[in-house]
Formats: structure tokens, sequence, C-alpha cells
């Protein structure tokens, strides 16, 4: 029979180092994060071999005290925490004191280091957790240590390490995250003696990303600054015609520590509902500042995962900072030409005139729909006023929708461009912890659910907030009129090409006439139906047949109204108004097999997929000829709504091509 006993002290340093050094980027991760926590303002990081054979960290900090030098490297020492109440309060990287203790326990390590008061430095050196030799030196102030051979006195871990080129880039990434999440430091790194990354520390989160993660990528950024409550978010996030095939773009750091957080992922990809193409991936580098008593990070050795005390908090705090600079800073996206150079935009700000924003409420079953919008203003003198088309598009939106007057309550939005907006607001609802602050531009909900636990790979949280910003045209001085609009022709009868002053728009028309119901569906609460004259009879699936028979009422939001015919066969007595008719079966058949597909998790996103489905049927087709009335109908409904930027699915509407660009090409500029 097996005895318990004790383990050697050499065998335990070892499996306690397992949780800490996994890798050469592991023991990199636990030296900087110490660089940083000592006040460095610049920190040389060099690898050989990927870092297997040859580690050195150079930072310009505090040092350590000679009298503190070995005592550093014993297991749970550490100068971060004194007492059981500091761990409720953690406002540096490091704190565990188990760094040190575990990369000597499986390497050979050298160390010199000097503090501001003392003459001169220590040296100390150690191999598998002992020490061989330790006494003065000669060094500046600030410390220096050097780690050799990794896992040589653990063979069974050094069999699972990668190629060079493998662990050498796994270094790089630790390092390109430490200087995002510090960029006030200069951080400099040297591969195989080749210096492969150096920011530098000038403190702007910007340099840091051109320097860390490319000019192509930094170009593509949206500022973020955000206050809620206790949580501030700041950085930047990608525009979303810039969105990625990945989530390998999106770092988050919370008070100054790179994190995995569910929560702050879900918000992100959220903000960005409807304005990417589903499959396409939002992309940001945002810092989470907090109170450090409102954050749990002691939950792994690792202290990449962290628990909040309200994750709600920050779930919100993350979803509106987006989510309003998407609203007001993301513009239609330019069309690119070859040997061209963009002009630079203008810095960031919301488009001109006075904005009206929908505050998001609950509605029935928890569908977050459209609140009152005042009807758009279409710009007088110059514009081209087309007669009736036949092209479907809804009337122009109304004052007000179908709610009793006592639902909303209005206010005056600020001036911009001589006009003054009423806003119409939902029954003030308050955001968790604190007062909105001036400035918020998407009202504060406390209806939306964070869903930490649910994988973020299978979707965004439950609840969905659909925004409708409309935009009045700026004040025009008299006397002087705006450019007029002229429908210039259509190519491919898939795009519609539309001159308004020095700007040549090329305009999807599927995608903004889609874009277009879209919004009339959502704003209405439910498509608009028309009795057929014969009803049609449509035959489903058995799954499809049992789904369509228990949503009934969901289906007579999108506009169908049907009834059981018996035999999986279901007869559509009304279809949506703007559906032709060769459009009806294959429109029922696909939401029945949504809704077989949903089952009873009938979520607002998903209802919002049933609303995408109806208007894509309902809209006019790539292809489908479209007279020079209908073209420009919807060209003016396209430009006067600016936020019609892209279609359900995420695809652009429109791209912009300036006068200047195109005189480019021809040599005239």
């Amino acid at each position: 029979m097996n005895r318990i006993q004790v383990l050697p002290k050499a065998v335990a340093e070892k499996i306690a180092a397992g949780e800490v050094v996994e890798r050469p980027a592991s023991v990199v991760k636990e030296l900087l994060e110490n660089a940083i926590d000592a006040g460095a303002a610049a920190l040389t990081l060099e690898i050989q071999n990927g870092g297997v054979r040859f580690i050195r960290v150079t930072d310009d900090g505090s040092g350590i005290p000679a009298e503190d030098v070995a005592t550093a490297f014993l297991r749970h020492a550490t100068s971060k925490v004194h007492t059981d109440g500091d761990l409720e309060a953690i406002g540096t990287l490091g704190f565990r004191g188990e760094a040190l203790a575990s990369v000597t326990a499986v390497s050979k390590v050298e160390l010199i280091t000097r503090t501001a008061d003392e003459l001169e430095g220590t040296r100390i050196a150690l191999a598998g957790g002992e020490v061989l030799e330790q006494g003065p030196a000669g060094c500046p102030q600030g410390t220096t240590i050097l780690v050799r051979d990794l896992f040589y006195n653990t063979p069974a871990r050094m069999k699972f390490l990668k190629k060079d080129v493998t662990e050498g880039n796994a270094v790089r990434a630790v390092a390109e995250r430490l200087a995002l999440s510090h960029p006030e430091i200069s951080l400099k790194f040297i591969k195989d003696g080749r210096e492969e990354l150096h920011t530098p520390g000038d403190g702007k989160l910007l340099s840091a990303v051109h320097a860390v993660l490319g000019r192509d990528f930094a170009r593509d950024l949206l500022p973020v600054d955000y206050a809620l409550g206790s949580v501030r978010i700041t950085g930047f996030v990608l525009k979303p015609v810039s969105a990625r095939a990945n989530r390998n773009m999106q770092f988050f750091f919370l008070n100054g520590r790179l994190v995995k957080s569910r929560t702050a992922m879900a918000a992100l990809e959220q903000a960005y509902k409807g304005s990417i193409m589903v499959g396409r991936f939002p992309g940001c580098v945002l810092h989470i500042a907090l109170p450090p008593a409102l954050v749990d990070v002691n939950v792994h050795p690792a202290k990449t995962e962290v628990r909040f005390a309200d994750e709600h908090a920050v779930f919100e705090a993350v979803y509106y900072a987006v989510k309003n600079t998407i609203a007001e800073k993301d513009t239609r996206p330019a069309l690119r030409l070859p040997g061209t150079e963009q002009a630079k935009p203008a810095p960031f700000a919301a488009p001109g005139g006075s904005q009206l924003h929908f505050a998001p409420g609950n509605h029935g079953m928890g569908t977050m729909r459209a609140g009152a919008v005042t009807a758009y203003t279409p710009v007088a003198g110059g514009r081209v006023e087309a007669s009736e088309p036949e092209l479907s598009l809804p009337p122009a939106l109304p004052k007000w929708p179908d709610r009793p007057a006592s639902a909303f309550r209005a206010s005056p939005l600020s001036k911009a461009g001589g006009q003054t907006v009423a806003r119409a607001v939902d029954s003030p609802v308050a955001a968790p912890g604190a007062a909105p602050e001036a400035g918020h531009t998407v009202p504060h909900t406390g209806g939306l659910s964070t869903h930490p636990d649910v994988p973020v790979e299978t979707g965004s949280p439950q609840q969905t907030v659909s925004e409708q910003v409309v935009t009045a045209p700026p004040a025009v001085e008299e006397g002087v009129q705006p450019p007029a609009l002229r429908v210039v022709g259509q190519c491919f009868e898939t795009y519609i090409l539309v001159e308004e002053g020095d700007a040549l728009y090329l305009i999807d028309k599927h995608a903004a006439h889609e874009r277009i119901l879209y919004e009339e569906i959502k704003k209405q609460g439910q498509a608009a139906g028309q009795l057929l004259l014969a009803p049609r009879a449509v035959t489903l699936a058995r799954e499809e047949y049992a789904a369509v028979l228990e949503n009934f009422a969901l289906l007579r939001e999108t506009g169908f109204d049907m009834e059981d015919f018996g035999g999986a066969t279901v007869l559509v007595r009304s279809a949506p108004v703007y559906l032709r008719e060769s459009e009806i079966v294959p429109a029922v058949e696909e939401l029945a097999g949504k809704l077989a597909g949903f089952g009873k998790d009938l979520t607002p996103e998903r209802i919002d997929e049933l609303y995408h489905s109806v208007a894509c049927r309902a809209a006019v087709k790539a292809g489908d000829k479209t007279g020079p009335e209908e073209a420009a109908r919807l060209a003016k409904r396209v430009l006067e709504l600016d936020d019609v930027r892209y279609c359900p699915h995420g695809r652009p509407v429109a791209f912009v091509l300036t006068r200047g660009e195109i005189e480019k090409q021809f040599g005239r500029a």
C-alpha cells in the first residue's frame, strides 16, 4: 500500500512551476510584468532560439535592495501584498510571489540589480532553485535578469516545446500585448540579434497600436472614450467596413492587464450587430478601468482570467462605448483606387446636423424595437423629385409610431447646424450604478443581459438593441442651394451611380432597398400585410410545419397571416405588401426553416433574423431592371438617411468616390 508522504522540495517546486511556466512566453510574461511593476520607463527583451536557450530582460525601474535579492526567489515572497486585505484591491500586475521561484526551479538564472540609493549593485546566480553565488556588481539603476536553458532539468517538459520559430512568435505576442497595455513604456524586442519591435513609449495608445499592429490596422480605427458609473472605456475599435475574418485582433485590457473576458467580447460583438456581415468580427484595443475592489484577478496563476463584481455594468459600459462610437464616427466607406492616397479624414466627429437616437426599451417579447422618430426632412431645391415609382419603397417615416403618447416624453437636443430636433424616449430606464453622463448619444437600458456563460462563438448575448439614427439635414443659408443629386446611370443592373456635388456614389440597390425595408419593419414593429386574391398553400417538412403552427402570432409580425390546412400544409391568407408574388412560397419556406432551427429559443436576435429574411426577399434584386425614377427615389432615401450604411447582413450599401480621386487617376490633380 502506498503511504502518504510530503514531497521533496525539488519535486514540489517543479510541479508548482508547471502552473506558471509552460513555455518561454510564460517566462517573458512574468519578467516583463515584474519590470512594469517596478516602474520601468524603458524595457529591452532579448531572446535566442525561441527563448529556450536565452532570455534577457533589462529595465530601468526601481531595482531590488541588496538585502532582498535572495528573498525575491523564495516562493510566495513579494513586495506587492502584505495582508489579506490587499488582495481585495490589487493594483499591480504581479502579486502571487511565484514567478521568480517558478522560473528558477526549471532554468538557470542570473540577476543583476541596483536601487537609486545604492552605490553598487548586486548579482545572484541560481540553477534549479538553488543559489550558486551572490555578490556585489557594477550596474546602472534597474534590473537585468538572464534566463538560460529553460527546462534543462525537466526533459519531459522540454519535449512538448514547439519549434524555435513558433516559440519565438509566442514570445513576441506577449511583448506586443504588454506594449499595448502600457503605451507609456518604450519596449524593444530583439530576436536572435535582430530588433523586431520598438515602441516609442510616448504614452499614446495609437502610437503603440501603429508599432505593434501595423499602419493598415491603425488607420481603420475609431477612437473610444466613454464612462459609465465607475467603469471607464478608452481605446480604439475597427471601422465596421474593416471587420476581420476572426477574433484575433480583439484585445481587452483591465487596469493595464491583458484579460480574456467573455463579457467584454460579447458586448463588443453585440454593439457591431447589424453593422458587419455575418461571419465577420470586429477588432479592438480597449482599456477597461474600474476600481480594483470590483474585480478579482486572483483566479488563475496566469492572471488572464478575471471575475467582475458586476458583470452587467462592464457589459453595458463596453456595449455603449462601442455603439456610440460607431453611431457618431463611422462614415460611408470610401472607394480606394490604385495609386491614390486617401486624404486625411477630419477628426472623428458626428455627422453634420442634429441627430435623433433610438432609446431601447422592452416591448412585448423582449425585442428592442425602434422608438419614436421624427420624419426626415427632404432637402429643398436642386434635388431630383421622382414621380410615383414602381419600386416598392416604404413611405416617408411617420412622425410617431402607433403607440400611446403617454409612452414617450420629448426633450430638445442641442442645436446643430441651426436646427433643434425633438427627441422621443421611452419611459426612463436608468443604467445600474450611475446616471448617464453628458454627451451620451445612445440611451442606457437596464434590460441588457451579459450572458457571460454562453460561448461567444455561438452568438452574442440574447438581448438585442436596434438603434436608429435619423440625421436631419444641416441648415442651408438663405439663397444658397445644396448640391443637386443626379442619377448618372446603372451598371451591371446592380449598382446605381449617383452624382452629388463633388462626390460620386456607387449604391448597391439590393442592399439599400433591403435596409430601408428592414428599418421600416423594425420601426412599425411588424411588416405591413395585404390579403391575397387567392390564398397560397405551402407544404412543409414536419419539423417546419410544427414550428409554424406554434408561431402564427410571430409570423403575423413578419406580414404573413396563415392557417393550418392539415397534412403538413399551411394556407397563406396575406403576405407582406412589399413581397412580390413569386417570393411568397420561398419566403414562407425560409421562415419555417429558421423557426424549426430556433426551437423554443426565440431570442430578439433571432426574431430580427426573420425580419432580415422578409426584407431580403422583398427587396429589389441584383439584375432587376430599375427605371431612372425608381433609382432616383432609392438613391435619395439612401443619401438623406445617413444611418442607411449597411444592409441587415452588414454589407455596405454605398461607396463614395470623390472628384479629386477621379481627377488624380487622369493626371488632372
